[in-house]
């Protein structure tokens, strides 16, 4: 391949004995030059395997060395990595399968059930904690040196599906150029180094745990931990165990972070930084960490643009609560109205992203891809706002926002105040077909362990803050909130629950 392409030859080759990976679950660690080894010798076993230029190479696994294994070993051969989402039903497993038609299924023996159902050729699987993939690293020792290919910055690296929590799945082709701009322009806007170590709890199917932190902590020498199975005292353990130094965790994960015993008594005396990603976080987190003594902040991003996009000093994220900061170095941000203009500060619009970290297609969809690019610029349907200072917020999606009686109204801004109050764990917002409204504000709500709270005082504490139109116009109380597969609130299925609960309102 164009060796400018393949920074993980060059990396190992600055910082060969450098450690680069470790697993949490077994603390068995590898460095830069036994990744490096290892993807040679697995892109080899590939081309053995009759993998080309353009095929799909698919994974079913935990958080795991295999995830690098595979994107290194593709791009060095310039086929196309594609996590699979363990999360998913079998049936949407089939259907990605067969959307992507991959030339090999590398999978776990966690889910040999789920590849039986959904794969049939024996031949071109490979179970990734077995056997043969360690004697297919040693056996391949004599092939890791690679011939040059003709691969392009433009050529496919990986696909990674979308949520789908409005309709299928879509593989979101990022290319070479994509995932390498993500990188750079993370290290040199977020200040990651060679002495940086994170640990990475976010599922590695998805963009956060692949590319938001991982990829480029890697690229700049780091150490990155890999880690399953979250849980506020695995996570502290790990975080100070292996003395890290920066961490992304979604509002969930943080939640129930700050609200645990071993967070009050522990000392992260390494950690420099605590992100929160995912979905917009709720203020009592920023205070949480303040209290603490910890420097926290939140960004934004989506699979089809980098993920990251934003940066913003610690410093001044607790003065500008909620902000993403201001654009990273090589990326640029427009706020527009629906008319195609840029809004002025202050007004709210649809946030569209410019830069060489962003996705190139979705595979066998030019109809999505025409209606997410144009004019050169990606409309990511997330509604912003920028104030006077130029510090962006995200206000929520497009396809979210409320209009009831003639108003436009934010879920997020509702969301926030609700999870203020002391005994609300969890909130969510919807919009529910009314006839006299057009959409009825509707919101649920996750009540404290042991905690009591009426429908009467929910809406006595929304009009404190809130003007009337935004005041829900039914509160349901539920145990826990409906997830998607990436881990976030599914609000299709809160409005399909709406409607059949729905109370008459005035």
């Amino acid at each position: 391949m164009r060796w400018e392409l393949d920074w993980l030859e060059a990396r190992a080759s600055l910082t060969p004995k450098a450690a680069a990976i470790v697993d949490a679950e077994t603390d068995q660690g590898w460095s830069y030059s036994e990744v490096n080894d290892r993807a040679k010798a697995i892109a080899a076993w590939l081309k053995t395997n009759g993998v080309k230029k353009g095929d799909r190479i698919a994974l079913l696994a935990p958080n795991g060395i295999s995830y690098f294994d595979m994107l290194f070993a593709c791009g060095k051969i310039g086929a196309i990595f594609v996590p699979l989402n363990w999360r998913l039903s079998v049936d949407e497993l089939a259907f990605i399968i067969k959307d992507c038609e991959p030339t090999i299924l590398a999978f776990h023996s966690n889910f040999t059930k789920e590849v039986t159902m959904i794969w049939g050729e024996e031949d071109r699987c490979i179970q990734i904690n077995g056997t043969r993939m360690s004697r297919l690293i040693e056996e391949s020792a004599g092939q890791r040196e690679m011939r040059e290919m003709d691969l392009d910055e433009e050529d496919p690296l990986a696909m990674i599906y979308t949520g789908g929590t409005t309709g299928k799945p879509k593989g979101a082709v990022l290319s070479h150029r994509a995932i390498i701009w993500n990188s750079i322009s993370t290290i040199a806007s977020w200040n990651l180094t060679n002495e940086d170590t994170t640990v990475t709890y976010l599922p590695l199917f998805h963009t956060g745990g692949l590319n938001a932190l991982s990829v480029p902590i890697l690229m700049a020498g780091g150490k990155v931990v890999l880690a399953n199975d979250f849980t506020p005292e695995k996570a502290i353990g790990n975080l100070i165990r292996y003395k890290c130094s920066i961490v992304l965790f979604v509002p969930t994960m943080h939640h129930m972070l700050v609200k645990s015993e071993q967070f009050n008594e522990a000392e992260f005396l390494d950690m420099k930084l605590f992100l929160s990603g995912g979905a917009p976080c709720p203020h009592e987190i920023y205070e949480a960490y303040k209290q603490k003594g910890i420097a926290f902040k939140e960004g934004y991003g989506l699979t089809e643009a980098g993920p990251n996009n934003f940066y913003i000093d610690p410093s001044e994220a607790d003065v500008k609560r909620g902000s993403v900061g201001k654009p990273m170095l090589f990326n640029s941000i427009k706020i527009m109205s629906e008319d195609g203009s840029e809004v002025l500060a202050g007004e709210v619009g649809e946030l569209a992203i410019k830069g060489k970290h962003a996705f190139s297609y979705y595979w066998k969809n030019e109809t999505a891809t025409d209606s997410t690019w144009k004019d050169g610029w990606l409309h990511t349907g997330d509604l912003a706002r920028k104030d006077e200072d130029g510090y962006y917020y995200i206000v929520g999606r497009k396809k979210e926002m409320i209009i009831t009686g003639g108003e436009n109204v934010y879920p997020l801004e509702i969301e926030h105040w609700l999870f203020s109050h002391p005994s609300i764990q969890e909130a969510a917002v919807v919009g529910v077909a009314d006839d006299k409204w057009g959409e009825a504000v509707t919101a649920f709500v996750v009540i404290e362990e042991g905690a009591a709270l009426s429908e009467v005082e929910v809406k006595k504490y929304c009009r404190q803050k809130l003007g009337s139109y935004k005041v829900p116009k039914n509160i349901h109380f539920v145990s826990q909130m409906p997830k998607t597969h990436v881990g976030k609130i599914d609000k299709k299925l809160l409005k399909e629950m709406a409607r059949k609960n729905q109370k008459p309102v005035s």
